[in-house]
């Protein structure tokens, strides 16, 4: 049982954290709790570029993690000249540079384009920021100075297909969130916010890599920290961790990340391959450079060699057909691959599969990469090509399918909301903005200069826009 001065400890963290947040921050990726919702009620421009409406820019370096805002401050993260990672604080309205911090990165892992080392977003609660970099772990500084707050080390990050780290930390009344899904030894991590000290941390060994954020759903007054995985949707206890529900429910790969909207969380992920391909004929396809159907031990990267070994059971230095489905994927979570939207609801105990499992849709409109909004009842999706489709949250009905919006392309960034707009930001640069309605309607496409795949950010009345290598906020405001 949880004691009674771990909640008189979270509401004083919880008061100390609104007293330094603002109500039109976005504190971390996709804003409060990864909705990607704005919560203010400025008006937000709907025609701009990287010359219009432009209120200031900033050079970064490399990057695609998102830019975050608290308490009039923004913060990015990048690597520059291939060997120093940065973390920088911008004055909101101005622009203007107030910190910086560099650091050696280190010998860097193997990462598969468009990937970046510079791939996750921070989170602030206004008075610290919270970073991670796979050579350095997590770092937290002063939000005002950028003086070093602590450093908590994790384990690095394995991918047998070389994508490379991607996951980033969220910050909930006191406490710093990560979960790192990795194809070696995922884990889900809680640090203290101000000491960062470790709380708890709950391993994951049925999980392949993923990189899906934690979001906090609160149901039948309670509040369950809740992560997508592998096969299944995990709500845990956020004070000690421990699983308090499992929906076996989703599919092999989850790099999308869930929303929240009342009780409900909403999913759409796009898993290659379909129900009846395991796991092998990826790793096949992308380890097995011989081509012989088999995987051999000198085929392996070298810190999967112990896992290697503990698969090939008859020890003849291959992995073979009878192997290699349970090599590296649980022997107890064989997740297929597919296509799927689907709305759970929370505050569950056990197995919930059958109960809460709202509705469920079978649908190639998901992308494997862009999460979904929910947004006044409505469920928007975007996928490559620069197909849009939307559904009711309620339902998951048809609202419209897999209808263009004009901007042929990749699609990494996902769709934000606010001010009764919808911004779907394309990898080739472009931002298409939507009018709110139940029908597609295409306001304008916006051109920014530069290859876009993170998430943009909005507060104030400000969008937030990271291009591969820099920083545009775009405002009313500007002449």
């Amino acid at each position: 049982m949880t004691p009674p001065s771990f909640y008189l400890r979270l509401a004083v963290a919880f008061a100390a954290t609104l007293s330094c947040l603002k109500a039109g921050d976005w504190p971390q990726f996709r804003g409060v709790n990864g909705s990607g919702i704005a919560s203010g009620t400025e008006p937000l421009p709907v025609e701009f570029s990287f010359e219009s409406k432009v209120l200031w820019d900033a050079a970064l370096g490399d990057g695609i993690g998102s830019p975050v805002i608290a308490g009039g401050r923004v913060f990015n993260t990048a690597l520059v000249d291939g060997k120093t990672f940065v973390v920088t604080c911008h004055e909101a309205v101005s622009g203007k540079e107030l910190w910086k911090r560099e650091f050696p990165a280190g010998e860097l892992p193997r990462i598969t384009p468009p990937n970046s080392h510079a791939s996750s977003t921070a989170a602030s609660d206004g008075e610290r920021v919270y970073v991670y970099f796979s050579t350095l772990g997590i770092l937290a500084f002063d939000a005002k100075t950028g003086a070093d707050a602590w450093k908590h080390e994790v384990p690095k990050p394995a991918y047998l297909m070389d994508w490379g780290p991607g996951a980033s930390p969220v910050v909930y009344e006191g406490r710093v969130y990560f979960a790192q899904d990795d194809d070696l030894n995922s884990f889900l991590l809680c640090l203290d916010a101000k000491t960062g000290e470790a709380l708890w941390k709950s391993p994951r060994p049925e999980m392949l890599a993923g990189y899906s954020l934690p979001v906090i759903c609160e149901a039948n007054g309670r509040k369950d920290l809740v992560v997508a995985g592998s096969g299944k949707l995990i709500g845990y206890d956020p004070a000690t961790g421990e699983e308090r529900w499992t929906s076996r429910s989703l599919l092999r790969t989850v790099m999308t990340s869930p929303v929240v909207d009342g009780d409900l969380i909403y999913l759409a992920i796009q898993s290659y391959g379909d129900s009846t391909r395991t796991l092998k004929f990826a790793l096949l396809e992308w380890l097995d450079t011989n081509q012989d159907g088999k995987l051999a031990r000198a085929e392996m990267p070298k810190e999967f060699l112990e896992r290697f070994d503990a698969s090939d059971k008859n020890k003849d230095q291959l992995i073979d057909e009878t192997e290699i489905d349970t090599a590296f994927q649980h022997e107890n979570n064989q997740a297929a691959g597919g296509n799927t939207i689907q709305a759970v609801r929370g505050g569950g105990s056990g197995d919930v599969t059958g109960t809460h499992v709202v509705w469920n849709i079978d649908n190639k409109s998901p992308s494997n990469l862009s999460s979904p909004l929910v947004y006044n009842k409505r469920l928007h999706v975007v996928k490559s090509g620069g197909v849009s489709s939307c559904f009711s949250a309620t339902d998951g009905s048809t609202v419209w399918e897999r209808t263009r919006l004009k901007n042929f392309g990749d699609y990494y960034a996902s769709p934000v909301a606010g001010d009764g707009k919808v911004y779907i930001a394309g990898r080739n640069g472009f931002v298409v903005v939507l009018d709110d309605k139940p029908e597609l309607t295409v306001l304008a496409k916006n051109d920014m200069g530069g290859e876009i795949l993170a998430t943009p950010a909005i507060a104030d009345g400000r969008l937030f826009i990271r291009t591969r290598d820099k920083v545009i906020c775009v405002s009313n405001e500007a002449k």
